[in-house]
């Protein structure tokens, strides 16, 4: 982490930390009011496997507010493929270098395939990437989980979701509420011990 976090001063580049969830129909509960002595029912139309995956990406420079950038999977796709393949994980990484005007510093977890021949092959390839891993089974160095946290006891907690396409149009407008919000994308990184960079 401290290594990710000097080469980004030293390369001028933004340390961007990267990570994937998964939402379901089945909404998260969360703690709600209710009159006392009534315990509040949340009604689910039948369990639908239906599951929309998010890779995100959290991304800090010193000076500049940080940012959000995110790209949903429905798996609704053709493919039928569940989980982000390793070359949208490269369009991902290309379209944020765009957005961000400058070299990455990228920070993510161990997933097989962030660690593919292609995508390494990619990395090597760029001069404005590099890339780190985090520990193994350390979720809470990756201020991206926090993200997650956000939305879950948020816009998608206790809702009932009538069809997947209200659960993308709720997990859309809970993320572009969290990327108005920069305090927000800063706290998430302050959680993990590691001090803001943005300001």
């Amino acid at each position: 982490m401290a290594a990710g976090k000097t080469a980004a001063a030293a390369l001028d580049a933004w340390l961007v930390f990267e990570d994937e969830a998964g939402f379901s129909m089945t909404p998260p509960t969360a703690r709600t009011w209710s009159p006392r002595g009534i315990t509040p029912t949340i009604r689910v139309r039948g369990r639908s496997r239906r599951r929309v995956s998010i890779a995100a990406l959290t991304c800090y420079k010193t000076g500049q507010r940080p940012r959000l950038i995110y790209r949903p999977r429905d798996d609704r796709t053709p493919s039928g493929r569940m989980s982000f393949a390793w070359t949208e994980y490269r369009d991902l990484l290309a379209d944020a270098h765009q957005q961000l005007g400058g070299p990455l510093v990228v920070i993510w977890d161990n997933l097989n395939t962030h660690l593919t021949r292609g995508m390494r092959k990619y990395v090597a390839e760029r001069d404005w990437l590099t890339v780190y891993q985090l520990p193994a089974y350390a979720p809470d160095l990756n201020p991206t989980e926090g993200i997650w946290s956000l939305l879950r006891r948020g816009s998608t907690a206790n809702r009932i979701f009538t069809d997947p396409d209200h659960l993308i149009n709720t997990l859309r407008t809970g993320l572009r509420r969290i990327q108005h919000r920069p305090h927000l994308i800063d706290g998430c990184l302050t959680a993990t011990g590691l001090a803001p960079l943005s300001s």
